[in-house]
């Protein structure tokens, strides 16, 4: 695996492959020395143009229980906002003796832009591009749904026949995105259910049934109910009429949570906006698996930058 731009474009093989890695890894966090000299020597940059504080904090963790060293390098206070180009700021951890490049940009697309232009010769993670995808965050999502489902089983296994139900602020979410293609190559099967102002203009192609009625889609008796947080800070629109109104119909309150079959999860991946997208009994309940995610993000993560890195896998991912 050269890169991890994408989900649409990992092979079910290299995700059940990267799942596993992610299991060996999660091992190493049960010991008293949570550490690996896999990537000694090596080094990890996070480049990010956005905050996020989570995400950048559980790929720090991941790079240093591997041993790497480890840059952090906002946008904000740094030449770039002074305009240095993606290009300049490329060259300059290329001349730094990056290995890794872990990005996070506003616009769609960036990672892809500089694993292909030739500026650096590192393995790039794309850790969230505009509204396009955020693989790990998929990634993490996928290997806590089987481990759940599957407990001790989980290794080698995929997620056939598992029905997954995303809820909430689909247009804006990159999180999304990255999991209706990463659950569909794992073979399962997927619903949107939103308002209709919040769903991308053409989701024909997606492997994913649509729908607005998020009680029908409860009674339905999906295996995973996974609401996403309103990207307020996206909006530049009245997309819904008020929170009340949202919270009404498209949020998991005490009742919908209730009504969940007795198998079912709830995820979030965070951060929450408790009382309008989920509320605090339905966030904190045993069905959820909102701190698991946390924690299977830094073994998904390590995994990721393993395989990138170790060069047990240098083919084109």
């Amino acid at each position: 695996m050269r890169h991890l731009l994408s989900t649409k474009t990992l092979h079910r093989d290299e995700a059940i492959r990267l799942l596993d890695v992610a299991e060996d890894m999660a091992d190493v966090q049960e010991r008293e020395v949570k550490k690996l000299p896999t990537l000694r020597g090596k080094t990890v940059v996070n480049l990010f143009f956005e905050d996020s504080t989570r995400t950048r904090i559980s790929f720090e963790a991941a790079a240093k229980r591997l041993s790497a060293d480890v840059i952090n390098f906002s946008a904000k206070g740094s030449s770039v906002s002074k305009g240095e180009s993606l290009k300049d700021t490329a060259q300059t951890l290329a001349a730094m003796g990056a290995d890794a490049v872990v990005v996070r940009h506003h616009a769609s697309g960036a990672p892809h832009t500089l694993a292909a232009s030739g500026w650096i010769d590192a393995g790039i993670i794309n850790a969230g591009d505009g509204t396009h995808e955020h693989p790990t965050q998929a990634l993490l999502d996928a290997f806590t749904m089987r481990r759940r489902l599957h407990g001790a089983a989980s290794r080698g296994r995929d997620l056939d026949g598992v029905t997954v139900t995303i809820v909430g602020d689909i247009l804006h979410s990159r999180v999304a995105r990255s999991n209706v293609w990463l659950l569909e190559t794992l073979g399962a099967n997927v619903a949107l259910v939103a308002p209709p102002t919040l769903l991308p203009v053409d989701v024909s192609g997606w492997p994913a049934t649509i729908g607005y009625d998020l009680d029908a889609a409860i009674d339905a008796g999906p295996d995973v109910v996974m609401m996403l947080r309103i990207q307020a800070e996206r909006m530049n629109a009245a997309f819904f009429p008020n929170t009340r109104e949202y919270s009404r119909r498209w949020g998991l309150d005490d009742d919908r949570l209730a009504r969940l079959g007795t198998g079912s999860i709830v995820m979030h991946p965070g951060p929450m906006n408790r009382g309008l997208e989920i509320s605090a009994a339905a966030a904190d309940s045993p069905r959820s698996t909102v701190r698991e995610q946390v924690a299977n993000g830094v073994s998904v993560r390590m995994a990721a930058l393993y395989l990138l890195l170790s060069g047990a896998d240098r083919e084109d991912g």
